[in-house]
């Protein structure tokens, strides 16, 4: 999952959930319609799911309760232990990230994530795609929320303003990371053999689904 920004995810973990919730003003836009993006996500999804960067287990929580088998990967030690207290005991969370995890123990139809797949560059993401495609059936999903910018244009106003607004840890976040511009990402789906469309969900997060052709 990017481990490189794992010491700092992990320092987040306690304060996740203030965030999502739109407390925090710096990331209040980056999380406005939090609830709505991860309904969105389930109700896309199929019925065997493996999740990516399950965090404090928001997610993951939801698409158990609609019935999905999930499972659940977090390379974040303390973000695994604030998940497990929001999920059914039997429910095992397994460490990993998203280039190398085990082996998910039934055959799925889907594989999704939520503020996670900036993690990789854009040649690890193409590579995990590929991967991806390989254990999933025609017709198996990809859906990915994420932020995301449709051109360099786009993202360097972003920062721009949020140094304006003294927004500098939000300014600094989009610097650092690997946030993808949408015309690459819809070419690296392409190119790993998957049908894909996209929707915007508030003015940083997009959703982003493939269907896998063949």
């Amino acid at each position: 999952m990017g481990r490189e920004f794992l010491d700092i995810f992990t320092d987040w973990s306690s304060d996740y959930d203030d965030f999502v919730e739109g407390n925090d003003p710096e990331y209040k836009a980056v999380f406005e319609g939090y609830s709505n993006i991860l309904k969105e996500i389930v109700q896309r999804s199929g019925m065997s799911v493996l999740e990516f960067g399950i965090g404090t287990g928001n997610l993951t929580k939801q698409l158990l309760s609609s019935g999905k088998w999930v499972f659940p990967i977090e390379p974040s030690k303390e973000m695994r232990k604030l998940a497990k207290k929001k999920l059914p005991s039997e429910v095992i969370i397994y460490d990993g990230d998203l280039q190398n995890y085990p082996n998910p123990t039934k055959q799925l139809d889907t594989i999704v994530s939520s503020y996670v797949f900036h993690h990789l560059t854009d040649t690890e993401k193409g590579m995990a795609l590929k991967k991806y495609a390989d254990q999933l059936e025609k017709g198996g999903k990809v859906i990915f929320a994420d932020t995301m910018f449709e051109s360099q244009e786009a993202l360097n106003q972003k920062i721009i303003q949020a140094r304006e607004q003294q927004f500098y840890a939000l300014a600094d976040d989009l610097e650092r990371e690997y946030y993808t511009l949408i015309p690459t990402l819809l070419t690296l789906f392409d190119l790993a053999g998957f049908n894909v469309s996209i929707e915007q969900m508030n003015e940083y997060v997009w959703i982003i689904e493939g269907e896998k052709r063949a």
